[in-house]
């Protein structure tokens, strides 16, 4: 075979060479190459070029990673090259300088140890040159020329060889290799055997590489153009600073740093956050007016300088004032009136800081809960702040967000803190027992350390990072029920009840506060509208039951209304509602007044319930009907309440001798108990003694009296146990009119907390068995008597 080298001899090319094959490397024809040899096989195969005729067969193998390359690793199409020099290097591998001469094309492996030695094939390549050849090849050196133009590292001696190359196929492959393409993408140009389509090739991956370096060139612009730009507006701004100094003037960034300096030195913040406060100071003033971060910065700093880290209200420690205050605008609750009075006490004996309050108060709506925290603010002459935790489902609104977050802002302890400007207000948490939980965490868990005396003088909002003493403020919550707020949490509070204004408590309440605001909301005077105290009680027993006093003033407002619009119609001027003419105002009677029930009846029994609104009553039905023996339970009632209606159950069988009843009653009847009002959930264990007595009696055909109420717990050998909610209850049967309560005995300490005038009114009963119960309940005394079994007669 013959072959033409760079220097135009004809050189014969043996069929049959030794083949080196290179990792990462492609040596393309008429191009001095070194070359380092490492590999037992390649240096046995570049020994045996030496000896012979210098000339070797260089092939790129497929993967890098390959030791040990096989025929199948290494690509058929390489290089046959000159060895024009070679070095022995002393740990064993060889340098050689190579000169690739022509492509050829592997067609057998001829041996494979020591050494690679093939059967080669030469490629001849066509030199023919046209005038789209010669257009091709001057665009290909544009390409060239722009690249190293465009910052790619291409000597000058590159180019000026590639412009006294005219041979396109030889020009073609000194730019492939002066590019930095990949293995994969050199080999490909390599196999191009047509001339044309080899500069094709090379012109196209020209063409992405002259994409990427104007890209990465305009972004260098734009760079290189900012930073001059930043760097001349600081150097005019330090040449500005230089005049303005020199005329004894301050720039506007100066002057605002000044402030912030002064304004940190006045707010009297604690050592480590006034340290903080400078440091970001420091950080602002370094800062470009119009960088993004400057006003996260100032932000932070407002909210820093604006909160009262040292200024407090100066309390009242007058008790009579305080106590005249209270009395003012709240009637009745004693036990909250006499909690404050101690608390002032307490402060004004006390000579070293004493812990602040946390009270709960607890109760139903409408019973003054939310109100009196303003008339404590008041009595103590402090600020008052109210939030509602009601929904609150997200910790941050506690806490605060961290300064990282796009917007954000401190929680809602701070920012109120901040709004009322002093560090000891009286601080009302509304609806504590409706605050949830999910994915954004538990604000209950947050609170924590608010309503903790032992952590809160130095709590951590997210978005301040520093400590702000809470525990000079006096923390008050208010919820309905207790069940739903975590016990650590409740554990933290002291806990006081509202109970339900008795009727004396809401007339005195409709008189002295809910009528004075009414007249003067609906524009009205005294001499306009009078409402007797008669036809506010008939309000409170036939157009409301509640605890509180909400629909009561409702009520009231609906009468002033109406009112309002006679004296604008020009109808009448003054008016009197009595019991007798407040039909016309607020229409037929809502709610049954009296007694529960308007005669005794057999199997229904009255009994009294707690509920989130207060007390009610409710009556527990049982009839018999002829059966198997099967227990029916009606009325929407809860699995605790049911189990009662069971131990009922098996306690009068267990007793039907005693109560003269047939003792095989059971198997013969169906019976069926149930608690009207059946769309509203009902439970708990203290309906146990109703259910007893309105079963026993309809086994004894004994009427239960109308106006006895009743409630406890019992047990399968008939004792009653206490229960809770006693005032509510008691308040709920005097509402109804009952005339006599039973109540078990262990409950008997209670009625300490029932209002006078409701225990002058009502009987109470005390009972350790449910044969006390009956004994006052039922209308005819039990007496056992012997049963005649008719199926044996």
């Amino acid at each position: 075979m013959m072959a033409k080298n760079s220097n135009k001899d004809i050189l014969e090319i043996p069929h049959e060479l030794p083949l080196i094959p290179l990792r990462d490397l492609i040596i393309f024809p008429n191009l001095v190459v070194p070359l380092f040899v490492g590999r037992e096989r390649s240096i046995n195969a570049l020994e045996v070029a030496m000896r012979e005729n210098h000339m070797v067969v260089l092939v790129t193998q497929k993967d890098v990673e390959v030791q040990n390359p096989t025929s199948s690793d290494l690509y058929q199409v390489g290089s046959v090259a000159t060895v024009m020099q070679e070095l022995k290097l002393p740990d064993g591998t060889a340098k050689a300088l190579v000169e690739g001469m022509t492509r050829v094309k592997i067609k057998k492996f001829l041996q494979t140890d020591p050494y690679f030695k093939v059967e080669i094939e030469v490629v001849e390549e066509p030199v023919e040159k046209d005038i789209e050849t010669e257009a091709l090849m001057r665009n290909l050196i544009s390409q060239f020329e722009e690249c190293a133009r465009l910052g790619k590292p291409i000597p000058p001696e590159v180019l000026v060889a590639s412009l006294n190359i005219d041979e396109p196929g030889r020009l073609a492959d000194f730019v492939a290799f002066h590019l930095n393409l990949k293995t994969d993408g050199k080999q490909e140009i390599l196999e191009a055997i047509d001339a044309k389509e080899r500069i094709k090739k090379v012109s196209s991956f020209l063409a992405k590489e002259l994409e990427i370096l104007r890209l990465g060139s305009k972004i260098q612009d734009k760079v290189k153009e900012q930073m001059t730009k930043t760097q001349r507006e600081y150097f005019l701004r330090e040449q500005l600073k230089a005049i303005q100094g020199e005329l004894g003037m301050a720039d506007e960034r100066t002057a605002e740093v000044q402030e912030l300096k002064e304004k940190i030195a006045k707010a009297k913040m604690p050592k480590e956050v006034r340290k903080k406060a400078l440091k970001e100071v420091g950080r602002f003033e370094k800062m470009p007016p119009a960088a993004a971060e400057a006003s996260v910065v100032r932000t932070y700093l407002d909210w820093i300088i604006g909160l009262p880290w040292s200024n407090k209200s100066k309390e009242e420690l007058n008790i009579e004032k305080a106590n005249e205050i209270l009395n003012e605008d709240h009637y009745g609750l004693e036990k909250v009136k006499e909690r404050v009075l101690e608390h002032l006490a307490v402060r004004k004996l006390a000579k070293e800081k004493m812990r602040e309050a946390i009270l709960c108060f607890v109760g139903p709506p409408g019973t003054g809960k939310t109100s009196i925290g303003k008339s404590i603010a008041r009595a103590l002459g402090r600020e008052f702040v109210r939030i509602s935790l009601g929904g609150v489902h997200d910790e941050a609104e506690i806490r605060g967000h961290r300064r990282t977050y796009v917007g954000a802002l401190p929680g809602r302890i701070v920012q109120n803190i901040k709004q009322v400007g002093t560090n000891n207000p009286v601080f009302m948490m509304d609806e504590i027992d409706k605050v949830g939980a999910d994915f954004r965490g538990d604000p209950t868990a947050a609170l924590l350390e608010v309503l903790d005396p032992e952590q809160n003088n130095a709590f951590s909002d997210h978005y301040l990072e520093a400590p702000f003493d809470l525990s000079d403020v006096m923390f008050i919550t208010t919820a309905n029920i207790l069940d739903t707020i975590p016990p650590a949490l409740r554990d933290r509070m002291e806990v006081i009840h509202f109970p339900g204004y008795t009727e004396e408590e809401k007339v005195k309440i409709a008189q002295r506060f809910l009528m004075p605001k009414q007249l003067e909301a609906h524009g009205l005077k005294e001499e306009n509208l009078k409402i007797t105290e008669m036809a506010i009680k008939k309000i409170i027993r036939e157009q409301t039951r509640e605890a509180g006093v909400r629909n009561l003033e409702r009520k009231m407002a609906s009468i002033c209304r109406q009112m309002a619009k006679m004296i604008v119609e020009g109808k009448k001027e003054r008016f009197k509602v009595t019991p007798n003419n407040l039909s016309k105002f607020l229409g037929p009677a809502q709610f049954h007044y009296g007694l529960a029930e308007e005669k005794d009846e057999i199997g229904v029994a009255t009994g009294l319930a707690w509920t989130e609104a207060g007390g009610e009553i409710i009556f527990v039905e049982s009839t018999l009907m002829k059966g198997k023996g099967n227990l029916i339970l009606t009325g929407h009632l809860g699995e605790v309440m049911q189990e009662s209606a069971q131990a009922a159950l098996s306690y009068a069988r267990s007793k039907a001798k005693e109560f003269g009843v047939p003792e095989d009653f059971y198997g013969k009847y169906d019976i069926h108990i149930h608690v009207p009002a059946g769309a509203i959930p009902k439970d708990g264990p203290s309906a146990g003694v109703t259910i007893a007595t309105s079963l026993i009696s309809a086994l004894t055909k004994n009427p239960v009296k109308k106006d006895v109420g009743m409630t406890g717990e019992i047990t399968l050998r008939g004792h009653v146990l206490p229960i809770g909610g006693i005032k509510e209850k008691v308040l709920a049967a005097h509402r109804a009119g009952l005339k006599e309560i039973v109540l078990p005995m262990e409950n008997k300490k209670d009625l300490d907390i029932i209002p006078k005038q409701v225990r002058k009114e009502l009987k109470f009963v005390f009972a350790e068995d449910v044969s006390d119960v009956l004994k006052v309940a039922l209308a005819k005394p039990l007496k056992p008597k012997k049963v005649i079994n008719k199926d044996k007669k």
